[in-house]
Parts: C-alpha cells; sequence; structure tokens
C-alpha cells in the first residue's frame, strides 16, 4: 500500500514560466503553466522519496513549515 504525506507547494510566476518550490524538503521544479510547475513538483518529490535513503529524508525533511503573509513599509 502506497503511504501519502501532504507537503507544501509554493509556486510563483518566473519570467515566461513558473516556479515550484517544497520548502519542507527544499526541492523546486518549473514549468511553462502554473498546473505544469505543479505537476513537475509532485513528479520530483515522488522520485526523490522513490530513491532517497531513509536517512536523507529525515535530515532534510522539515515537517514545522508555515506560510504566511506578513505587511511591511516599503517607503
Amino acid at each position: 500500500m502506497t503511504q501519502k504525506r501532504q507537503l507544501t507547494a509554493i509556486i510563483e510566476r518566473e519570467g515566461d514560466g513558473y516556479v515550484a518550490l517544497c520548502p519542507e524538503l527544499d526541492i523546486a521544479s518549473q514549468g511553462l503553466s502554473l498546473e505544469e510547475a505543479r505537476t513537475n513538483l509532485k513528479e520530483a518529490l515522488e522520485l526523490f522519496f522513490e530513491t532517497a535513503d531513509p536517512a536523507e529524508i529525515k535530515t532534510r525533511l522539515h515537517d514545522d513549515v508555515f506560510v504566511t503573509r506578513v505587511e511591511v513599509a516599503v517607503g
């Protein structure tokens, strides 16, 4: 049985495409569309979990990731 895990995907526009980042593992990917970047990140994460040593997963995985917005003075 395949185990599932929820991870964060932060996707932002960069030039003509999109960059997707998973901060829990510091793994990134990209794509020409938002959905392509998301799909490519998912594939990169699945490949990492398939091939990485359990010790590497434990070392790289950060469970306490918080995504929030802050308001700052800019002028």
